[in-house]
């Protein structure tokens, strides 16, 4: 079978879509891990493509028989690693749309729909969000590529030369000791240098130290270097801390550097009339970044940035246009190619639409509620036994924690834990000590679900002080 006839493909996609169906209904019968070597799924796999046409049903076969298992489940509702994701059911379904319909959306004209549907889509996120409307939206595939356009953008206020002369060695980035790896990539890529991030302090509640983070602009002013930007974070990776972004926009308008604000895990919670305390501030950003691919539950990848000035991210990416890609010119028509590094650009945007509409803000307010809850709940429950202690707060929907025992004993446990199968969990070092994550996040997740996480992480205790007593 080569080509699919309407009528083939139809048969095929019935097939395709009761296989994610039955999936979605069953995936608590998957180990959130899978039993598998590096290297068992490949050399299941033929090593040469076919030559001939293979049928739909044998590709099938072959997926549901070797791929599917040798899948790590990240839309699992006990997937609680690192941080979860949900492909919901609304989302998969606006996915395989984007298929579909295949369109370039790097200009208006190459698909006016892309374009208006997607800032139509960011604007009302925005509204949900509570900032304002004067922040510019666009999608990126994910939050480490849209902090690189942040950090360009930044780079661009502060020394414009530097996208036609190259190299500049004086500009400086601060960001907090526990903020994203992806910054420092950023400054690696866009030739500013990991030497030039600086790392703030935090305080006990691992927040970035404002005082700290005076100082050190004035130390950098004083050596003769460039401070241009900061990188503050709602929600960090390792903990979920928040900084002080309002005191922080404070020294950022007075030193008149860009302010970026990470807030890819956390930003939905912003929805959320209780939580917006935590946000405070933020509205006074250049930029932010949100992903809706972690917890709004549109399928990977969907990450937002928003700006408040876009003409700057427009000038960091200005080019002479080649005569290939003229574009509309019309007050209404927003070519987004222009305002980053990729031409080629898929429609990202009607997944995101569909959950936003599916689900409504109420109904997308209310999961997030519960996330929330058992968060605070669990990390009670883990408080209220002897053998363990939580770490620090439980701002959003992260419990971190630790057996009492050594570094060893914890790192143990959690790959004792993940060869259950039963749930999925990660670790961190946070002050020295070696640190478990749990995070919740997925759409189906249940507190049933959760339960059972505590109950086996608990059960397996005993064979790990066994193993400790010798």
């Amino acid at each position: 079978m080569a080509h699919l006839s309407p009528e083939d493909f139809r048969r095929e996609a019935h097939e395709v879509v009761d296989w994610i169906a039955d999936y979605l209904a069953d995936i608590r019968s998957y180990p959130v891990l899978p039993n598998i070597q590096p290297g068992e799924l490949t050399d299941k796999l033929p090593q040469a493509g076919p030559d001939a046409p293979e049928s739909i049903e044998r590709i099938m076969t072959d997926f549901s028989r070797l791929v599917a298992p040798a899948n790590t489940h990240w839309n699992h509702p006990r997937f609680h690693a690192y941080f979860s994701v949900s492909a919901s059911g609304a989302g998969i379904l606006g996915e395989m749309l984007t298929a579909a319909l295949n369109v370039n959306a790097m200009q208006w004209k190459t698909s006016p729909a892309a374009t208006e549907l997607e800032q139509v889509t960011v604007s009302w996120l925005r509204q949900w969000l509570g900032l304002p409307g004067e922040f510019f939206g666009m999608i990126h595939d994910s939050a480490s590529i849209a902090v690189m356009h942040a950090v360009a953008a930044a780079r661009e206020q502060a020394c414009p030369e530097v996208r036609k002369r190259g190299f500049e060695p004086n500009l400086i980035l601060y960001v907090s000791e526990h903020a994203h790896s992806s910054i420092e990539k950023s400054a690696m890529t866009l030739g500013i240098g990991c030497d030039n991030v600086r790392r703030i302090a935090t305080d006990a509640h691992m927040a970035m130290d404002p005082a700290a983070l005076s100082r050190a602009i004035d130390a950098d002013r004083r050596a003769g270097l460039r401070p241009f930007a900061i990188a503050a974070t709602i929600g960090t990776t390792s903990f979920t801390s928040f900084d002080p972004v309002a005191e922080i926009a404070d020294i950022a308008e007075r030193e008149q550097v860009w302010l970026h604000v990470d807030a890819a895990y956390a930003g939905p919670a912003a929805m959320l009339e209780e939580m917006r305390p935590r946000f405070a501030g933020w509205e006074r950003a250049d930029s932010i970044i949100v992903n809706p691919h972690k917890w709004l539950f549109t399928p990977v990848d969907c990450s937002l940035l928003y700006t408040r000035k876009p003409e700057v991210l427009k000038r960091a990416f200005e080019i002479d246009r080649p005569a290939y890609l003229a574009a509309a010119e019309h007050p209404r028509a927003v070519n987004f190619s222009e305002y980053g590094l990729a031409l080629g650009r898929r429609f990202r945007a009607i997944k995101l639409w569909f959950v936003m509409r599916s689900y409504g803000r109420e109904g997308i307010s209310a999961i997030l509620r519960n996330h929330l809850r058992w968060a605070r709940e669990l990390a009670g429950e883990i408080r209220a036994d002897s053998s363990f202690e939580v770490i620090g707060d439980t701002p959003f929907s992260l419990v971190c924690f630790r057996y009492r025992g050594s570094d060893e004993e914890n790192r143990q446990l959690v790959e004792r834990v993940n060869a259950t199968g039963k749930l999925f969990l990660s670790g961190t070092m946070l002050q020295g000590r070696f640190v478990i994550r749990l995070a919740i996040g997925n759409v189906a997740t249940t507190k049933a679900d959760l339960d059972l996480a505590w109950s086996t992480i608990r059960q397996c205790v005993p064979e790990i002080a066994s193993q400790a007593r010798g």
